[in-house]
């Protein structure tokens, strides 16, 4: 059988294939395309019952309906976030859907504090200028973050990560979530309201999903708690900051720095060659001229430990599924006819 793959990335490729050779041995081939999955794509996915999706596939209801038309019965996502996937229409199709629950949560916690300190120290801004051998240090002052504050929203597997860098650093540690975790206790955190925490920080980093009730968790309200020389980081989903508020923040000059690895309107930009084009979406193109702004390309998952990780997971949620398996990384069961 022939399995079909969306949006590979080119150094992503060779890990999915040992996965799948180690695996099925021969039995399944795998078939890998750069293209994203979406209504103008899903077509090419005719005749293939198992099709591995990426976070910047579209697959909403008319896409999924288009897949199940074509035979497909098993979608795997090759990451933890499904918020691209309509899972209501999943089900209403009969289609199995399974996502990788866990991979290294250190890739994305250590990309994390790469932002941070890059942000806090000018980095960017000094490489271009040492690159034009201008050596000066005016407008690259930094600060210590030891003894200061870090106000870590959602302390899950990343998020706890990210807290103990952050206590190694010497920092005083802030938590916001549904359920306080021990781990991030025994480290000295102080679980706090929201409102205390963004008003508090020093450095606020972002590791929670994006859901309803996380849309916009930084809008225009959040931003005005924040210190004016807070830096705020986010390698989790774009759509936790309201880019508009951030806009108007960063206008008025408040902010240290902000880093930034994903957009809320990523789609169709990240993981592309966007550089002999217009870039028409203005909001982003915005964000890039302020020197305190650092975007990245949804990277801080890309290690080698992660996607080999995700390319193992996403083999074994399709021997489940060839099995009739379901455990943990399932989010849609198989229909029972």
């Amino acid at each position: 059988m022939e399995i079909v793959a969306y949006g590979v990335l080119a150094d992503e490729e060779p890990l999915l294939r040992d996965a799948f050779d180690q695996a099925f041995g021969g039995r399944h081939e795998l078939r890998c395309l750069k293209l994203f999955l979406n209504r103008d794509t899903a077509a090419t996915a005719v005749g293939h019952e198992v099709v591995l999706s990426s976070v910047n596939d579209t697959l909403d209801a008319g896409v999924l309906r288009s897949l199940a038309d074509g035979g497909t019965r098993m979608i795997a996502q090759r990451a933890t976030g499904h918020n691209n996937i309509d899972l209501t229409a999943a089900e209403d199709l009969g289609l199995t859907v399974a996502r990788v629950s866990y991979y290294s949560p250190y890739s994305v916690a250590e990309f994390a504090w790469a932002l941070a300190l890059a942000v806090d120290r000018r980095v960017v801004r000094a490489v271009h200028r040492t690159r034009e051998f201008d050596f000066r240090l005016d407008g690259l002052m930094g600060r210590d973050l030891h003894g200061r504050t870090a106000g870590v929203v959602g302390t899950g597997k990343i998020g706890t990560v990210f807290a103990r860098i952050a206590h190694g650093f010497g920092m005083r540690l802030l938590g916001w979530d549904i359920a306080e975790n021990p781990e991030c206790l025994a480290l000295g955190m102080e679980y706090v309201a929201r409102e205390r925490l963004f008003g508090e920080a020093d450095l606020v980093s972002l590791h929670v999903p994006l859901m309803g009730n996380t849309h916009h968790l930084v809008d225009a309200e959040t931003l005005a708690l924040m210190k004016d020389d807070a830096i705020l980081v986010n390698s989790s989903r774009g759509g936790l900051i309201d880019t508009d508020a951030l806009l108007e923040t960063l206008r008025a000059g408040r902010l240290s720095g902000v880093g930034l690895d994903v957009y809320e309107e990523e789609a169709g930009v990240f993981f592309l060659d966007k550089s002999l084009e217009v870039m028409t979406d203005e909001r982003l193109a915005r964000l890039m001229t302020f020197g305190n702004v650092l975007v990245t390309s949804h990277q801080a998952y890309f290690t080698g430990d992660a996607v080999g990780q995700i390319a193992a997971t996403t083999v074994d949620n399709i021997e489940d599924y060839f099995a009739g398996r379901s455990g943990d990384n399932t989010l849609v069961r198989p229909s029972v006819t």
